[in-house]
């Protein structure tokens, strides 16, 4: 008897353009969203655009609250929902990058409130993902929270952002490649279930930004635009599968591992980057995707290199031989590679 079922949770509405900041309170009006809006940013995306939309708000007649969190922790995550149950929130607005974004997220899916992403940096897909990463000491947390009901990202706010953070979404797009092919693998040797239709999405929308690197450059407000229509749709990609899954293979492993390791040493879209470098060359051989992946990397200048990245040789190394430790997620790392086989993998790609 055929029993499978899902429940696919997706933004409502999407916007995406020259000047749409302007337009958040009408995708939010459409939502239907009632009560009173609470902002959440942090310093930065605060002044880019987190008072413009405060204002918009103002001016129709809400009472918006706002908060402005420093950091990115479980603690941060606490101290949104104290403030949005002290002000009677009905609904939240996270107004930044990660930071923002993955603590509003967090803290609405714990409020069973209404959340509305507006990102100011195209820096990775948890503009729109369910999912949400919380640095705790020396790891960090990927964690199930609810994906936004509307997305409103204006290419003029993220065309300004800083380029290496454009890179690194770049670069966290891309790694999509290698993390498919791990799914797939998972399922043929572990029976994971695997979703073709996620699985395809998150696989074009990284072919398509390798193929587009060479569009992709500073100060242009299209660049902007492809980068964000490429995480969005990996973004949705997840919602699809109900998980991480067709964005995250050994390259995210070797990443996590890294912040464990050397915290806060590169952006996480550098890392995955990178390390979707060597996980390529670990799927395909020396005949695989790996020159590709690293070419359409260095294009729009993201890191390709551990010395790139700030991180010596033998941090990544240990990386790599620890990196399957990270969590319950079967990939081509498998039990753990040896010291010899990570310098070789490292050395044949030019990571070190």
């Amino acid at each position: 008897m055929f029993d499978k079922r899902t429940w696919i949770r997706l933004p409502r509405n999407v916007v995406v353009g020259h000047g749409v900041l302007g337009e958040t309170i009408d995708a939010v009006e459409e939502l239907h969203l009632a009560g009173r809006p609470l902002v959440v940013s942090s310093p930065t995306p605060h002044d880019v655009a987190g008072e413009r939309v405060v204002e918009q708000f103002a001016d129709q007649g809400y009472d918006p609250a706002e908060i402005v969190i420093d950091e990115a922790s479980f603690g941060a995550v606490e101290t949104v929902i104290d403030y949005a149950e002290s002000v009677e929130a009905g609904f939240l607005l996270g107004v930044g990058g990660g930071k923002a974004i993955d603590i509003t997220k967090m803290a609405a899916d714990d409020l069973g409130l209404g959340f509305v992403s507006v990102p100011t940096a195209a820096s990775h897909d948890g503009i729109v993902s369910g999912r949400g990463s919380v640095p705790e000491g020396d790891t960090r947390h990927s964690v199930a929270a609810e994906p936004p009901l509307a997305v409103v990202a204006d290419t003029t706010v993220l065309a300004e952002a800083p380029w290496r953070l454009t890179t690194a979404g770049c670069a966290d797009i891309i790694s999509n490649y290698t993390a498919v092919r791990d799914w797939e693998l998972a399922q043929r040797l572990q029976n994971v279930e695997y979703s073709e239709y996620a699985g395809a999405l998150a696989r074009m929308t990284a072919e398509m930004l390798v193929e587009s690197a060479g569009s992709v450059k500073r100060g242009l407000e299209e660049s902007a635009w492809i980068v964000v229509k490429a995480l969005v749709s990996s973004g949705v990609a997840m919602s699809i599968a109900g998980s991480s899954r067709p964005a995250s293979g050994a390259e995210h492993l070797f990443s996590h591992q890294l912040d464990r390791l050397v915290p806060d040493a590169a952006l996480h879209g550098h890392q995955v980057g990178v390390g979707s470098i060597i996980t390529a060359y670990l799927q395909d051989g020396e005949k695989g995707m790996w020159r590709n992946i690293r070419d359409a990397l260095a294009q729009i200048g993201a890191p390709t290199t551990a010395e790139e990245l700030g991180i010596d040789d033998g941090t990544v190394v240990d990386a790599l031989t620890t990196a399957h430790e990270i969590r319950d997620r079967y990939t081509i790392l498998g039990n753990g590679m040896s010291e010899e086989a990570a310098i070789e993998a490292a050395t044949v790609t030019g990571v070190i």
